[in-house]
């Protein structure tokens, strides 16, 4: 990012060839739709284009990049504040409180335990859900992820450990 903001744009490449996929992940799982993940991968790295010259390595490159993408996510879903009806909110807690027994045992194709992880990143609170990306997609530690969400590292650990149960829990039904 250095050599980008010197000038060097072969730099900027390499910057997002190297972070592109990670952001995209990040952002789609995160929004949940290709076409909000579309728009804020490019507002992302627009805002990169034009904080180079400010751009200080206080953390890692990956750390400011999502820092960046996190903010916009927030600013969206404040703009949007989807509430669930109660008839979904009722659909939902029926299906928590269904016993094992009703429920039938059978193997996951690849295909479904992917959508089986998309359901259950969509139910998790959004403190839950970005700090378990921003440790899955973006390979962070757990005062990166502070850094990135204002949050404390003991917070930053509960969240994840909250969001590995609801995981564990699906995926035993």
């Amino acid at each position: 990012m250095l050599a980008y903001a010197g000038g060097d744009l072969i730099a900027f490449e390499t910057l997002y060839r190297r972070h592109r996929g990670m952001l995209y992940r990040f952002l789609l799982r995160d929004l949940r739709h290709r076409a909000d993940a579309d728009e804020l991968f490019q507002e992302t790295w627009s805002r990169v284009i034009a904080a180079r010259e400010r751009y200080r390595p206080e953390a890692r490159f990956t750390t400011w990049l999502l820092q960046i993408a996190h903010n916009l996510v927030i600013d969206r879903f404040r703009r949007q504040r989807p509430q669930a009806s109660p008839e979904e909110t009722e659909a939902v807690m029926r299906t928590l409180d269904a016993p094992e027994s009703e429920q039938p045992e059978r193997a996951l194709s690849e295909f479904e335990q992917r959508r089986r992880l998309q359901l259950v990143l969509e139910e998790m609170p959004d403190e839950q859900r970005t700090a378990f990306l921003l440790r899955v997609e973006g390979g962070l530690g757990l005062e990166e992820i502070g850094a990135i969400t204002g949050a404390g590292r003991e917070t930053v650990k509960s969240r994840l450990r909250y969001a590995l149960a609801r995981i564990r829990a699906r995926f035993a039904t």
